[in-house]
């Protein structure tokens, strides 16, 4: 099992273009094999320290393998949409990773 932690930082006054993102991409998760384990929205009173700044959302997504996570995405659903996300966010950390 594959983990995926993104931590979203979204541009100002962009919430609306990236909720409305990931209302028609997280619903084809299951489509992939994929799992939304988490999604998170913290306030900056929850950020103890940052060298980043404060993000919009973090989510944890869990795939069965690489090539899920690959036709994930690439949907062309998803692909679709990309515009939104492209408007909306500043920077993504992504980090991959493994249940231990």
């Amino acid at each position: 099992m594959l983990y995926f932690t993104q931590i979203v930082f979204i541009r100002d006054n962009k919430e609306y273009e990236f909720n409305v993102f990931e209302s028609h991409v997280l619903p084809l998760l299951h489509k992939h094999g994929g799992e939304l384990v988490y999604r998170v929205r913290p306030t900056k009173d929850c950020v103890i320290e940052t060298s980043m700044g404060y993000p919009y959302e973090i989510h944890i997504v869990t795939f069965e393998t690489q090539q899920d996570f690959l036709g994930f995405m690439n949907d062309e659903e998803r692909v679709k949409y990309i515009q939104l996300k492209e408007n909306a966010i500043e920077k993504v950390l992504l980090i991959a990773g493994s249940l231990i």
